[in-house]
C-alpha cells in the first residue's frame, strides 16, 4: 500500500478557495451591490464596521455597540465620504443603530422577500476594504434561524456592596445600562419593576426570564431621594469577562456583543467585528438580512430580513419629522 506524505498530498489551488481569485471574481454581480448599497462606517481613519443603505435620502443601518462610542464617525457609500454622520436611533434589542448622512441619490439595498433559505445556500457580505473599492467574502448558510439568548442570561451591570444591608451599588459597568440610566455607587436599589428588592436573590429572580436588550423599571434611592429609571440590560457574559475558551482563543477579533439576539441567520463567512454591519447578500444581490455579529472562526450572524425590515421601519418612525 502506497501512502503519500503529507507535503505530497493533493489540496485546493490557492485561486480556488473561498477567498481565491477565482471564487471571488465569480460574485462580481454581489460586489457591485456591495459597492454601491454597503457604508464603511470608521471613527476618524479607524474602521468600525460596515452599513447598510435602506434609503435614497442618506439612512444606514449598522451595529450600535461598534458605533457607541466613536468620536468623529465617518461614513463612505461607494466612493462619496460623508464626515457628518448623526446617530438618529438605536434599538438595544437588537443592537442596531439608525445612521443619517447629507444625501440625495444613494441606491439603497433591494430586500429579498424571506430569510428562510435552504442550508447550504451561497451568500455573499464584506470583507476588507480599499478607499475607493468593496472587497466581498463569501459562504454558506450554515444553520436554521434561531434564536440566541443571552451569555449568562440578562443582567443591570452593577456589583453590590456585600458588607452593606441594604442592596447598595458598589460598582456600575461602564458598558452596560445602568451606567447609561445615570446610576452609580452608593445607590440603593428599591424596586424592579414595581416590586421591592432587599436581596441580590430578588433581583436575580426578577431578571431570570428577561432578554438582553430588554428595558426595566428600577427606583434606587440617593441622598434619601427615590428615582425612577429605565435600564436596559445586557448580557452578562459580554459585561463581566470571563476565561476565554479554547475556541475564542482560536476565533480571532469577534464581536464583543454576540448573543441576546431574538432571531438569526447563521453562516459561515469568515471575518472579523469589523466587518459586521453590512448587509448579507443572495444570489440575486437581495438582501437577505443584517450580519450582526462574529461568533467565533465557524459561526457568523445575521439579523434575518423580516426582522430588519421591521427595525428599519420603526427606527425610522422615531425620527422626529
Amino acid at each position: 500500500m502506497l501512502t503519500l506524505a503529507v507535503g505530497a498530498q493533493q489540496s485546493l489551488d490557492s485561486a480556488y478557495r473561498t477567498t481565491g481569485p477565482e471564487v471571488v471574481a465569480a460574485f462580481e454581480t454581489q460586489r457591485l451591490v456591495l459597492q454601491k448599497s454597503s457604508a464603511v462606517i470608521n471613527d476618524g481613519r479607524t474602521g468600525l464596521s460596515y452599513g447598510v443603505v435602506i434609503s435614497s435620502d442618506g439612512y444606514l443601518l449598522t451595529k450600535a455597540s461598534e458605533v457607541a462610542e466613536a468620536k468623529a464617525l465617518v461614513a463612505t457609500v461607494d466612493q462619496t465620504i460623508y464626515r457628518e454622520v448623526r446617530v438618529l436611533a438605536v434599538d438595544a434589542e437588537w443592537d442596531v443603530a439608525l445612521l443619517k448622512v447629507a444625501a440625495s441619490d444613494l441606491l439603497p439595498v433591494v430586500f429579498a422577500p424571506t430569510s428562510a433559505v435552504p442550508q447550504g445556500s451561497w451568500v455573499v457580505a464584506n470583507g476588507a476594504t480599499t478607499r475607493t473599492s468593496r472587497r466581498l467574502l463569501a459562504g454558506i448558510v450554515s444553520a436554521k434561524i434561531r434564536e440566541i439568548p443571552a451569555a449568562g442570561g440578562a443582567a443591570l451591570g452593577v456589583i453590590i456592596n456585600g458588607k452593606s444591608k441594604v442592596l447598595e451599588i458598589d460598582e456600575v459597568n461602564p458598558k452596560s445600562g445602568a451606567k447609561e440610566a445615570g446610576l452609580e455607587k452608593g445607590d440603593v436599589i428599591l424596586e424592579i419593576e414595581g416590586k421591592k428588592v432587599k436581596k441580590i436573590q430578588d433581583i436575580g429572580e426578577l431578571l431570570k426570564d428577561r432578554k438582553a436588550g430588554s428595558l426595566v423599571k428600577l427606583t434606587y434611592r440617593r441622598k434619601g431621594e427615590a428615582k425612577t429609571v429605565e435600564v436596559r440590560l445586557a448580557a452578562r457574559g459580554e459585561l463581566f469577562t470571563e476565561q476565554m475558551s479554547r475556541n475564542d482563543q482560536m476565533s480571532g477579533d469577534f464581536s464583543p456583543r454576540r448573543s441576546g439576539f431574538p432571531r438569526v441567520l447563521q453562516h459561515d463567512i469568515l471575518g472579523n467585528r469589523s466587518v459586521i454591519g453590512g448587509p448579507l447578500l443572495d444570489l440575486q444581490g437581495r438582501c437577505i438580512g443584517m450580519n450582526i455579529a462574529r461568533a467565533n472562526r465557524a459561526e457568523s450572524f445575521a439579523i434575518p430580513v423580516e426582522d430588519l425590515k421591521e427595525i428599519a421601519a420603526r427606527l425610522v418612525a422615531q425620527v422626529p419629522k
